[in-house]
Formats: structure tokens, sequence, C-alpha cells
């Protein structure tokens, strides 16, 4: 008799230990207290969905506290889908004591958006200030102007679901400040009016497309730069001068190339004179030799060249000079 009651003692107490291990009793008395009315099934379901039961319940209170009407089924909805059920409440809380309108559905849609819906409700509430990196921009007459902007911006609940984000918001502030600068004729212009800038890309609709709001924008710091057009002009200038150097060293080669090819057909030239001229020898011989050519017509072709070579050295004499060169009369 005694082990059968002490094995129904034993499955009785397993069967207590898996009750409280499923079903969080401390967070159903907690619920009854706060006046949120959810059943022990419905727990013990979560627990079979895998949905932790405190990350349902408590927001639950919070929502029921603050006086929102929030489903079970929604919130638990929302945490299978992978949101944060509690920033989505704690969203609800502060549009509803801001006078915004947002309702559950659109709350979960921009948090499963992979925004944060909360800081986006305060952002509606209190604007947001972004502060532009440093812009750099050229007026026509080429010199370099540095802007940077604040940019007053106001979350918009309607278009945080699809909207661009503030990287947009200040990429075409920066292009708003370029080509404002760039249309300016003097950087003295924008330097006397900076609110000039402002006001032309204020009304060019920037945060079209994005979940903002473009409140206001306000030139912090305008600084001179560089004087671009001068360092154009004077990098212009040294590339016109290394193509033109360029250029005369071509030229120059190409004069060099056509020497050395003069020179070598002089010198081919001059190779035939002397090829020839040592023929002339021989010819001579064979004409004296064939009876062609007589000893007093070699002599008189001696005669000849004595007198042609005399005469030109005393052309190549300088007139100038006393010491004269001495004359072979031979």
């Amino acid at each position: 008799m005694i082990w059968p009651s002490f094995l129904m003692f034993v499955l009785i107490l397993i069967l207590v230990v898996i009750f409280f291990t499923f079903i969080p009793i401390g967070l159903w008395i907690s619920a009854l207290a706060a006046g949120v009315h959810i059943g022990i099934i419905t727990l013990f379901g979560m627990r079979l969905r895998r949905v932790v039961p405190s990350r349902i319940v408590n927001p639950l209170i919070k929502a029921d506290k603050a006086g929102l009407k929030v489903m079970v089924n929604q919130l638990e909805a929302h945490y299978l889908a992978g949101g944060n059920v509690d920033r989505v409440v704690n969203a609800l809380i502060a549009a509803e004591r801001a006078g915004i309108e947002l309702p559950f559905e659109r709350a979960a849609a921009i948090d499963l958006a992979g925004r944060d819906v909360l800081e986006a409700v305060q952002m509606s509430v209190n604007p947001k200030v972004i502060e532009t990196p440093l812009v750099s921009a050229v007026a026509r007459n080429g010199i370099e102007v540095k802007v940077i902007a604040r940019v007053t911006v106001r979350a918009n609940i309607d278009r945080l679901v699809g909207g661009a984000g503030e990287q947009t918001i200040i990429a075409r502030v920066g292009e708003g400040i370029v080509t404002t600068v760039g249309s300016s004729d003097s950087h003295k212009e924008v330097l006397e009016n900076p609110d000039a800038i402002s006001r032309t890309v204020l009304n060019k609709g920037l945060d079209a497309g994005t979940a903002f709001e473009i409140l206001s924008i306000d030139i912090a710091d305008v600084d001179v730069g560089r004087n671009i057009g001068a360092q154009l002009q004077t990098d212009q200038a040294e590339a016109d001068k290394q193509i033109a150097q360029a250029k005369a060293e071509e030229r120059r080669a190409m004069a060099v190339a056509r020497e050395q090819e003069m020179k070598a057909a002089t010198q081919e030239m001059r190779a035939k004179v002397v090829e020839a001229e040592a023929q002339i020898p021989l010819a001579l011989s064979d004409a004296l030799r064939e009876g062609k050519l007589g000893v007093m017509d070699y002599y008189q072709l001696q005669n000849i060249i004595a007198d042609t070579q005399m005469r030109d050295k005393i052309s190549r004499l300088d007139p100038c000079s006393e010491e004269k060169e001495p004359i072979d009369r031979s």
C-alpha cells in the first residue's frame, strides 16, 4: 500500500512542476491584479507557440493602464513576426499622449520596416537637428566656398514606411548648396547673403519622398577656400607647357634623325667617290699598256692635277693671316 501511494505522490509532483513550468502563474496573477484578463490556456498556448509570455503580458498591462485597446493576438502576431512589442506599445502611448494618430497596424509596420517607431514619435513632437558635413562649392569667379548647414527636420509618420532616411536629406541639402553657390557670380555674394542659400535650398522641396519634413535650413558656417579657378589655369598652363616641350623634343629627335641620315648618305657617297678614285690608276695603267694614252698625255694630266691642288690650297688661305701655307709647285 505504501508504494502505490508514493508513486501517486511522485506523479502528482511531476505534473505540478510541469504545470508551473509551462504556465507562468506569477505572471497570470500580476495580469489579474492589473485588471488585464488573460486566460491560463492562452499563456499555455504561448508556451507551445514558443512565445515568451512576459514579452506579451507586460506590454499588455502597460497599454491597458495607458487606456489603449490592444488585443493579445495583435501583440503575439507582432512578436512572431520578429517585432519589438514593448517598443511599439511605448510608441503608441507616446503618440496618444502627444495627440498623434497612430494605429497599432501602422506602428507595427514601421517597427518591422527596421525603423525605431518610438524615436519617430519623439521626433514628431521634438524636431531633430541634422548637421551636414563640410560642403565645398565653387562660385563662378573660381573661388571655393565651404559651407556647413543645420537642417531641422520632423518625422513624418505617414511616410516612415518606404521613405528615405537622414542620409538622403544630407545629400540633397549638399546638392542644393553646391548648386546655389555655383550659380553665384562671386563668392562675395554668398558671404554677404548666406540666407540666400537657405531660401533657395528650402524652396527645392528636398523632403519629397523622405520620412521627414524639413522645417528650416540654417547656415552655420561659411568660409572661403582656395582659388580653384587660378589653380585650374595654372594646371592647364603647365599641361600646355609639357605638351609643347614634348612636341619640341619630337621635332628635335626628327631633325637629329634626318641629320644622321644625311651623314650616312654623305659617307656612302664619299665611299663611292674613293672607290671610284681608286680605279683611276688602274684605268691609266690599262690605257698606257694598250696605247690609248701617251706618256706626254700622262705628264700633262699630272700637271693639271698639281695645278688644281695648288688653286685649292690658295683658296683655303686666310687673307688676314701673316703666315702663308707653302705652295707645293711640284
